[in-house]
């Protein structure tokens, strides 16, 4: 009998922790072990890696896209979050509402910046080029979580739980601003340069109305 007790409480146990879970509403992008739901494209494919359940990213410019098959790797409305780390005088970025592209910079969607002490002024935290951070927010050699959160047309961007930028895309955009804008679109992890090393882990997104 005490066994059995012991395991209907273990399975109760199991049950609840999946329900608050999944009551939550999030999802994860990376399993950990595979790039599963994740395409690279054609510049580079070396240069991302999967290094003790952590993407790694050290090499010549390339980008890794979600592909998969959560929001149909189309999410407009989001929280997205997930821990990173890089090495002295890396850069890497995080793009959202961005599209598959073979090669180039993603010219759709908005980049959010990698950097504690790349030659790069722009900051972790920064919504690139549209709301920079001059202040560093995290360390080098430390893991770290963004958390991103898109509703409408206002971008929250914490480090740490700490608001690095709050920005709320205006009506009327520059003319010479292209597809940077909000509309909706995948997730990308950014290799910059050869000199870049970063990592990227317990990634996972929060799909909102």
């Amino acid at each position: 009998m005490k066994k059995i007790s012991l395991l209907l409480a273990l399975l109760v146990s199991i049950q609840t922790t999946f329900s608050q879970k999944k009551e939550k509403g999030w999802f994860s992008l990376f399993d950990g072990k595979t790039f599963a739901g994740w395409k690279v494209n054609e510049e580079n494919p070396s240069t991302f890696s999967i290094e003790d359940g952590t993407i790694k990213v050290a090499g010549e410019r390339t980008h890794l896209f979600y592909e998969g098959t959560v929001g149909n790797h189309d999410f407009k409305n989001f929280e997205l979050k997930l821990k990173a780390k890089t090495l002295p005088g890396s850069n890497s970025g995080i793009f959202i509402h961005t599209a598959y592209q073979a090669s180039g910079w993603p010219e759709k969607g908005y980049e959010v910046q990698v950097n504690q002490t790349h030659g790069d002024w722009r900051k972790t935290g920064s919504l690139y080029g549209i709301n920079d951070v001059k202040e560093n927010l995290a360390k080098d050699n430390e893991w770290y979580e963004y958390h991103i959160i898109v509703k409408d047309k206002r971008i929250i961007i914490k480090i740490n739980d700490k608001v690095a930028v709050d920005y709320t895309e205006p009506d009327t955009l520059p003319a010479d601003r292209g597809l940077k804008k909000l509309s909706s679109g995948t997730i990308a992890l950014q290799g910059h340069d050869p000199k870049s090393v970063a990592y990227f882990k317990d990634i996972k997104i929060k799909i909102l109305e």
